[in-house]
């Protein structure tokens, strides 16, 4: 069934991209980015496929890291987020999912038969995977390497080769999966190129801080929450009111449904009880003999 509603901005999870060449200072960056958002190193894991690369900054806090070592299929990136998840990190950085892609692709080459229709054994894990990253109730940084080439540029009169990161290693239009994408240049400064918020759009190149993930975090707490909506299905005080205010939240009707049902169910009690109590019969009774009321007027 279909309904019609008002919008409204809703508390969310960022989910956010960082890709650039190697050496470009993603892993360095989606650490500084990801204590902006929970201002707590602890509450930060980072899953590493990187050779442990995220140990090289481990000089700036306590934060924790899942290595995956050569088993880098869609399955194993999700259980690692599950894994994160039950250990209560706020923040989970993924560093890198290229390697992902690069496994399936290995895998796709392999299978037997027509390589086309061989992507419908791809496909869904794939979406599978970026699912399980979108429907999280954490914070998710993913970083992407980018194939990357050499430009010469004129520095000080001579020409200078350097490095320039290209497209992203991952399935085409990955981008649109996200809320926002970050590009990272060899200089370590970063120009947004895809942002729903409008917090970065026509920002000129700039290096990721701490401030950066504040910034967003006061974006992602600038709305509705569940628990706001759970409390006016609570507050509810008909069984008409209560519907409008559940179908204005399609997006959440698996965690309200259960909120919705209980209190229903308490409305319709109520009415049937209230019905109960305001019931007078439309007689008189003197000793044996029943008179209506309206042939005593």
């Amino acid at each position: 069934m279909m309904n019609l509603r008002k919008s409204s901005k809703k508390q969310a999870k960022i989910k956010l991209a960082l890709q650039g060449c190697a050496g470009s200072g993603k892993t360095y960056s989606a650490l500084l980015l990801a204590y902006g958002l929970c201002s707590d190193w602890t509450k930060i894991a980072v899953i590493d496929s990187e050779n442990g690369s995220a140990d090289l900054y481990a000089h700036l806090g306590d934060y924790n890291v899942l290595p995956l070592l050569e088993n880098f299929t869609p399955e194993t990136y999700m259980e690692a987020i599950g894994i994160c998840e039950n250990a209560g990190m706020e923040v989970i950085i993924i560093d890198s999912i290229s390697q992902c892609w690069d496994n399936l692709l290995e895998y796709h080459a392999n299978l037997q038969g027509n390589s086309f229709t061989n992507w419908q054994k791809i496909t869904p894990r794939m979406n599978a995977f970026m699912q399980k990253i979108l429907q999280s109730e954490r914070h998710i940084i993913c970083t992407m390497r980018c194939k990357q080439d050499y430009v010469l540029n004129e520095k000080n009169g001579k020409m200078v080769p350097e490095k320039v990161g290209l497209k992203a290693v991952m399935r085409d239009g990955i981008d649109y999966e996200f809320t926002i994408v970050f590009d990272i240049n060899m200089k370590h400064q970063c120009v947004v190129s895809k942002d729903r918020t409008n917090l970065f759009i026509n920002k000129p190149d700039f290096m990721i801080t701490p401030t950066t993930g504040q910034i967003i975090l006061d974006w992602c707490n600038d709305g509705v929450t569940v628990e706001m909506i759970r409390s006016k299905i609570n507050n509810s005080k008909s069984i008409e009111e209560l519907t409008s205010i559940y179908h204005q939240y399609p997006e959440w009707y698996q965690q309200l449904t259960s909120d919705f049902m209980q209190k229903k169910a308490f409305l319709q009690e109520q009415k049937t009880n209230n019905q109960s109590i305001n019931y007078s019969p439309n007689f008189v009774r003197y000793g044996s003999n029943a008179t209506t009321a309206c042939a005593q007027n």
